[in-house]
């Protein structure tokens, strides 16, 4: 398809998302309950705190400079980008020297003898917890993993033991679940959690996180899809463009179809894991660095 075709297109594609009477199921487990505390960023503000941004390979970071701006000007100073999946990550390395350095020089900071220190990773779902607790401990111990890890939130759902990560100081971590204000009040900030994977796709639908995903991809002017998959260009109709990704990757089920001369089974697209894999290609960044403002 032509570039001018394409983008006449593009200039025709929603501008709105029409949310309809759905709503973004409320993910919200006896785990998470328990770590919900409205005080919770108060009680915080007391006690040194470094704000870690992981998976920063999956970030625009032309952006780091104005986040970090905007995070300055709501008080957050203490930040490190970090891609915990590297073996080797130089920020990863900074993790014990800032963190000791904040408590050492912190007002609370009184012990001139115990110089073991202890930690809390704390988060939303699936933001990298425990993979940040497996890099610094292989940074800094050489040793394997020590913290479950998964695709997907929810895997860590209780506080586990203490994790040393580190010997010069000792140093432990304490991996928490992933917790999330107990309602999300606004239906487009659950989308964006939801396609970021901090809520489980099947309690919002697979079907919607990738229309919506589309819907965005669109509207940032972002069509990498459009060479992942081979479409002939742009297209904001998401059934015709998970119809094309289970054709390209053979994704099919079995139907039952009732006919006039008795019933037979049928080969379909089959939508849900068409949908499935867009969003996955999404969230490990084949589809291009896209910030969801």
């Amino acid at each position: 398809m032509r570039i001018h075709q394409c983008l006449f297109n593009a200039a025709t594609f929603r501008r709105v998302f029409d949310f309809g009477e759905r709503e973004v199921a409320h993910w919200f487990p006896g785990h998470m309950a328990k770590g919900a505390n409205p005080l919770f960023q108060e009680n915080l503000d007391v006690r040194p705190n470094l704000l870690i941004l992981n998976k920063m390979d999956l970030a625009d970071t032309s952006k780091k400079q104005s986040i970090l701006k905007r995070l300055e000007r709501e008080g957050v100073r203490n930040v490190l980008f970090t891609d915990c999946l590297k073996q080797r990550d130089e920020n990863v390395k900074e993790v014990v020297p800032f963190v000791t350095k904040l408590i050492e020089s912190g007002p609370r900071y009184h012990r001139e003898d115990d110089r073991s220190y202890c930690l809390m990773v704390i988060g939303v779902p699936n933001v990298g917890k425990s993979s940040l607790i497996n890099a610094v401990r292989r940074t800094y111990l050489k040793k394997g993993k020590a913290s479950k890890v998964g695709g997907e939130p929810g895997i860590t759902k209780a506080i586990l033991t203490k994790i040393q990560v580190c010997d010069r100081p000792i140093i432990y971590l304490l991996d928490t679940p992933g917790v999330l204000p107990p309602r999300i009040e606004n239906i487009e900030t659950g989308m964006k959690l939801g396609l970021c994977g901090t809520i489980l796709d099947h309690l919002v639908g697979e079907d919607i996180i990738a229309d919506y995903l589309l819907f965005s991809l669109n509207r940032l002017d972002r069509f990498g899809y459009v060479e992942k998959y081979n479409l002939e260009g742009p297209c904001d109709d998401i059934q015709h463009v998970l119809k094309c990704i289970a054709v390209k990757l053979g994704k099919t089920k079995r139907m039952k179809a009732i006919t006039g001369v008795g019933n037979i089974t049928v080969q379909v697209p089959d939508y849900t894991a068409a949908a499935y894999d867009f969003i996955r290609a999404f969230r490990k960044g084949e589809l291009g660095k896209v910030l969801l403002d």
